[in-house]
């Protein structure tokens, strides 16, 4: 990716104070950040640009990757666990498809660059009640509670995990499904440049 089409956190994030009016139980594509409290070193460090996770990020990694077993309605696309943060890509589906897990199989293939956003494309549906904030709140809640038991089991005391909610940013066409997507494998290598850079361990 070369620096004019860069993917850039500090412009394309939005806080996850939530848009006025928007469902977030739409169809639709969202890039989600969760950052740990004090930008806290949890889940491993970086090494040879490649990410090194430890226990509590293998137990991140993993956790992530199970939400469609958790939420059938929702796909995953990339993501990357982070030394004090992760990213990654939440597909919500109108349609239910159990036991499924691609990378944008579901909206991303129909996307054109002048077609309508994803999240108009289809009306709410009623019988499907998932949230993001509802599969973010889950994701969050289970790592934390998978965390503490190894803390107590070595009778250490862990403190706040997370860092109070999160950052969403909703993705409405092609191009920047794979700015987004290119952005996340490739944020082990920029870490020293990266917005949510730390060196607090």
């Amino acid at each position: 990716m070369d620096q004019g089409s860069k993917y850039n956190p500090k412009v394309h994030h939005r806080k996850s104070i939530r848009l006025a009016g928007y469902d977030y139980s739409w169809e639709g594509m969202y890039f989600i950040t969760i950052c740990c409290h004090n930008q806290a070193h949890r889940f491993g460090h970086i090494e040879n640009d490649a990410m090194v996770l430890n226990q509590l990020g293998e137990i991140a990694d993993n956790e992530w990757i199970k939400l469609p077993t958790r939420f059938p309605n929702i796909e995953l696309g990339a993501h990357q666990i982070m030394p004090n943060h992760m990213h990654g890509i939440v597909i919500i589906n109108q349609v239910a498809k159990a036991g499924t897990y691609h990378v944008g199989a579901g909206l991303a293939p129909a996307l054109d660059d002048h077609a309508k956003p994803p999240h108009l494309l289809k009306e709410p549906n009623p019988e499907i009640p998932i949230i993001l904030g509802n599969i973010i709140g889950a994701y969050k809640s289970i790592v934390f509670n998978k965390c503490l038991e190894i803390f107590e089991k070595r009778n250490q005391r862990m403190g706040k995990f997370w860092q109070r909610n999160y950052f969403e940013h909703i993705i409405r066409n092609r191009d920047s499904f794979h700015l987004i997507t290119e952005y996340i494998i490739n944020n082990p290598t920029s870490w020293i440049k990266d917005k949510f850079y730390s060196d607090k361990l």
